[in-house]
């Protein structure tokens, strides 16, 4: 999985990530000067990954580059509404 996720990293790729997800994107090094959301769990390792972490509300997403992260299962549709424009 490590693999995969820093291949789409280094091809520029999009790559989505909601609540959790973050901490397999931390433990491929691709968020590093990124805006990250994740569960908000998860902002300690976004942090210490060299992302800044987006305090967003359950429902919201962001999109960083190529990157569209959300904080939780309340977030499908704007983070889908983000990854779709990305394709």
């Amino acid at each position: 999985m490590i693999e995969i996720i820093q291949h789409f990293a280094k091809a520029d790729k999009p790559i989505a990530s909601i609540c959790h997800g973050p901490q397999l994107l931390t433990a491929a090094g691709v968020i590093e000067g990124k805006k990250v959301s994740a569960y908000p769990a998860c902002q300690p390792e976004v942090k210490m990954a060299g992302a800044e972490y987006a305090e967003l509300p359950m429902d919201g997403a962001i999109t960083d580059g190529k990157l569209v992260t959300a904080p939780a299962w309340p977030a499908h549709p704007a983070m889908l509404k983000q990854f779709v424009a990305l394709l």
